[in-house]
């Protein structure tokens, strides 16, 4: 005997399972672009280090300390995602509305807490800072708004309460 299709079906992802997904993704996404940062601004360009209060040796152990942070935030985001992906409670529209807001926040804070309140560092030394730092924040400020649109489009969507 075979089961009915009705059998196979799966209860809609309800608001928490959603919300989860989303914050997952925020992990994510702080790790991405925080990587993005790392790898792009600190090592290829050699543009700052995380703290530039300092020397240069104590620049280049912020730098580690930075990398060790956005690997966690990474691996502990993949890890949850797998939990998630195998409670069937999994949701991709929401995921990645989580990364993009997270990209975003991740980018806002470091762009004005980091860069102009405590002033560890700025995206570059020896040149006009306005058209970076307006840059910089005009993308987070995008990112964010865009993540935080799809976050609720997403809750507000019956489709993305389809499992995946």
């Amino acid at each position: 005997m075979t089961a009915s299709p009705a059998a196979h079906t799966q209860a809609p992802l309800t608001h928490p399972q959603l919300t989860r997904n989303a914050w997952i993704g925020v992990l994510l996404g702080i790790g991405l672009v925080a990587a993005a940062d790392e790898i792009g601004l600190h090592q290829l360009l050699a543009w700052h280090h995380f703290y530039d209060k300092s020397t240069p040796k104590v620049g280049l152990f912020s730098d580690g300390l930075f990398h060790a942070a956005q690997m966690i935030a990474l691996i502990a985001g993949c890890f949850m995602m797998v939990d998630m992906l195998k409670a069937r409670a999994f949701s991709g529209r929401m995921l990645a509305a989580g990364i993009v807001t997270g990209m975003g926040a991740f980018q806002l804070w470091d762009g004005t807490v980091n860069h102009k309140v405590l002033e560890i560092h700025q995206i570059r030394y020896g040149v006009n800072l306005l058209p970076y730092d307006l840059t910089w924040n005009a993308v987070a400020l995008a990112l964010l708004l865009t993540g935080i649109t799809l976050w609720r489009r997403g809750l507000a969507d019956p489709a993305a309460r389809q499992p995946q």
